[in-house]
């Protein structure tokens, strides 16, 4: 089997998974670290022809983080692609299921197990905090509607307040976002690297957690250790 990840959190996977599979991934597949595969391109700007070249059995790509286009182009060039929905957190263990499996794993890993156990086995959070979750600046854009994120989140006793936005990425003026007046700006690492000198100045006193884009977003082996890492980062916001 030869496959081409065009999703970070989905190369990871794999390759935890299925050493040896993975022929080519994007320039954006940081995990795991010494991953050793032909590169493509963007996500969003993926070279078709490099993939082509590569021969793969299957592609495997996500229905947000892949433009439609070029999985067209894909299919119309006689592979087999296979697309991914994620957008809560029960959804990413059964479309990282499918893919394993079409990927010739011969059963569940380990780590999808212990995954699942970990988020299956959080307590009620009880009380909710409210946030607003940016993910671009210049302009702010925020987490809205029905995303993986914000699943998350939700499930960390986590509200953002863009929830039921009617555009899943609203763009936002920044002084809506500060009148909002959150119990904490939550500030990922990805896709906008924000950092301790990089988006908290813009909101001046309000708490803002700095959190791994990776246990945030994406939906592999990191969702393991996500509830633990993410619950300290929103816990270091508030001492």
């Amino acid at each position: 089997m030869r496959v081409v990840s065009l999703v970070p959190s989905l190369t990871e996977a794999v390759a935890e998974t299925l050493p040896g599979v993975l022929v080519g991934a994007t320039d954006w597949c940081s995990r795991p670290a010494d991953l050793d595969v032909s590169r493509i391109g963007g996500t969003k700007n993926p070279d078709t022809e490099r993939i082509l070249g590569l021969a793969p059995d299957l592609v495997i790509a996500n229905e947000e983080e892949n433009r439609a286009p070029d999985l067209d182009a894909l299919r119309a060039a006689g592979l087999r692609v296979l697309v991914t929905e994620v957008r809560t957190v029960p959804q990413a263990f059964q479309e990282l299921e499918r893919v394993l499996t079409a990927c010739g794993a011969p059963a569940r890993p380990p780590w999808l197990d212990e995954a699942e156990a970990a988020w299956t086995g959080l307590p009620d959070p009880g009380s909710r905090t409210t946030a607003v979750v940016p993910v671009w600046r210049r302009p702010w854009m925020v987490l809205g509607r029905d995303t993986f994120a914000g699943d998350v989140l939700a499930r960390l006793g986590v509200h953002h307040l863009y929830a039921t936005h009617p555009d899943r990425y609203p763009r936002v003026p920044l002084d809506e976002l500060r009148a909002a007046a959150p119990d904490v700006v939550v500030l990922p690492d990805e896709p906008y690297r924000f950092t301790a000198d990089d988006g908290p100045e813009a909101f001046p006193g309000l708490p803002c957690a700095l959190v791994s884009g990776r246990h945030l977003t994406w939906y592999g082996p990191s969702l393991a250790e996500a509830p633990r890492v993410l619950a300290e980062a929103l816990r270091a916001a508030h001492r």
